[in-house]
């Protein structure tokens, strides 16, 4: 019984984090699509007149998408059309499932790994589960009888199959150093040190490998310079051409999840994961009675500096709108006024004098908090480069794939086996 709740937690904390991630990355997607083009983004959508700078978009979307008119084109294959956006849909949720979030949580003197399910076969699961993907994007694009979207279900099936075999042969070169299938095992060994000061990542003994699998997880997100499946100028929509209401929100939403899988998987493979550089978890709960007094009083110091920015604003900006704008930099000053006050509260708790208990729960927090933070910057490396490179067309697309990456993933596995052998 106990298996199963802590397993249902920890689905249910992972299934919190994903999809209270999808809403920000498409306000990040935006904000930023903006900022590159120099435009000014999202800011109509509002609640009583406040519209946090966008913030409200992804509400608006959502209550747009759920009202919409579920329009069916004729003569679209009816099991296939309805079944293919929630397969892509499910299919981007089950990849978290070995994905390791942190190293354990000690609830009275039991250790609870931070993951669902830590498989033998981690890394081979992920493969798996990823290409089934394809189905879901072929059978929408065929079932929707348009030409347009046979397309670009044909794009994505060409595209998925030649860039999986770079993808594989990076990270078989990547088992070679691990020696393990496991994910936990990978991201363990990460925790170590080169030479006695470099840390042992993915991304410092394969860095090859790295670049080849972070071009391929783009190729396999269909983001940007990859997304010949949707390509609009192109295609129109792609394979979603024909999708309307909610059907067409699990298509736009679980490329925000297969985002946020990629970005998980490069943190963990290449990146260290949940690892901390040069501050193990020996470390951290040796000293927890120091580290924990200097990140509150980091967090009072930042939650200050924000208050005194939006006040200083709301002074320069006082009456430029004449609508709900004018009210926003005082209520952001008030939110982190509010939350500088809790801060000052928990150092007046003592924090200097904190227990083994609470510095085992301190040292897990923070290794959360670090593999999020990769996630986060990883998605932000994700839209940026959306938004910057050009489209390749689709010979450039292949030639890229088959001539270029696949000679270099296949010589990175001969080099790092040479290597291995004698090292």
């Amino acid at each position: 019984m106990d298996l199963v709740l802590t397993t249902f937690l920890k689905m249910a904390f992972i299934l919190a984090v994903i999809l209270g991630l999808v809403p920000v990355l498409i306000w990040a997607e935006r904000k930023g699509s903006a900022f590159i083009q120099d435009r000014t983004g999202p800011n109509r959508a509002g609640i009583a007149g406040i519209r946090l700078a966008g913030l409200i978009h992804p509400i608006a979307d959502v209550l747009k998408l759920l009202f919409k008119e579920d329009v069916r084109p004729a003569g679209v294959h009816r099991v296939m059309y309805a079944l293919a956006p929630f397969l892509v849909f499910f299919v981007s949720l089950l990849t978290y499932a070995v994905i390791p979030f942190g190293d354990y949580l000690e609830v009275g003197g039991r250790r609870i790994p931070l993951v669902v399910a830590d498989l033998d076969v981690g890394i081979l699961y992920v493969l798996a589960i990823a290409s089934l993907g394809t189905y879901g994007i072929v059978m929408g694009g065929w079932a929707s009888n348009n030409k347009y979207t046979f397309l670009g279900a044909v794009r994505s099936t060409s595209q998925m199959i030649s860039y999986e075999i770079s993808m594989g042969l990076a990270l078989m070169g990547l088992l070679l150093v691990s020696e393990s299938l496991r994910l936990t095992d990978v991201v363990a060994g990460q925790g170590q040190l080169l030479w006695g000061f470099l840390p042992r990542w993915g991304v410092v003994v394969q860095p090859l490998g790295a670049i080849l699998f972070m071009t391929a997880a783009f190729a396999e997100t269909n983001r940007n310079p990859f997304d010949l499946p949707e390509g609009e100028s192109e295609l129109v929509s792609g394979y979603h051409l024909e999708y309307s209401s909610m059907k067409f929100a699990l298509f736009f939403m679980a490329e925000y999840t297969n985002l946020v899988v990629a970005s998980a998987l490069i943190a963990t493979l290449y990146f260290g994961g949940w690892n901390i550089p040069w501050l193990p978890r020996a470390v951290i709960e040796a000293r927890a009675g120091v580290l924990l007094p200097l990140l509150l009083a980091a967090h009072v110091a930042i939650c200050a500096l924000a208050a005194a920015l939006y006040l200083r604003r709301a002074s320069r900006e006082r009456g430029k709108f004449g609508d709900g704008r004018d009210r926003e930099p005082g209520l952001m000053a008030g939110v982190a006024i509010l939350l500088g006050l809790a801060g000052l509260a928990a150092l007046a708790l003592r924090p200097w004098e904190i227990g083994p208990a609470g510095a085992s729960l301190l040292a897990t927090v923070l290794q959360v908090g670090a593999f999020v933070g990769k996630v986060v910057f990883f998605c932000w490396f994700f839209i940026w480069v959306r938004w910057t490179l050009p489209r390749f067309r689709y010979d450039q697309l292949m030639h890229l794939g088959w001539k270029v990456m696949l000679p270099l993933a296949l010589a990175n596995l001969v080099v790092t086996a040479v290597v291995a052998a004698f090292v």
